[in-house]
């Protein structure tokens, strides 16, 4: 069993940065791909980042490409989600997620993943 914290949420205002961080305890973390996802109010739950459990094959959503990192400290079971001009559409709660199953592959899809941290609130303001 793993548990996923998440922190470093907060208010920002547009154009500014923040860097969100994943900790995991339990099981085995370092061997499983890992993601982020955000859901808005009253949408979906959406596809954000993810990152193979080596570190070396990263995945974005379009609407992130080039303002976001996804990273990895296995050595620390953290994984990371650097966000830079940011933009008031990327207000959301940020969930982390563990998938057990994916070792070649990575996936934008939530059926994947097992394991779910419990969100951080991200606020962007205008």
């Amino acid at each position: 069993q793993v548990q996923l914290a998440e922190a470093g949420g907060g208010l920002v205002q547009a154009g500014g940065s923040l860097r969100l961080s994943c900790a995991a305890s339990g099981g085995t973390f370092r061997s499983y791909a890992t993601g982020w996802f955000r859901q808005a109010p009253g949408k979906e739950r959406e596809f954000v980042a993810a990152i193979r459990w080596s570190g070396d094959i990263t995945y974005y959503a379009d609407s992130v490409k080039g303002r976001f990192t996804i990273s990895r400290d296995n050595a620390n079971n953290t994984v990371y989600l650097q966000m830079n001009s940011l933009k008031p559409e990327d207000t959301a709660v940020y969930y982390c997620a563990a998938a057990t199953q994916l070792s070649r592959v990575l996936s934008k899809l939530k059926y994947e993943y097992d394991y779910w941290g419990q969100g951080t609130q991200v606020t962007v303001t205008s």
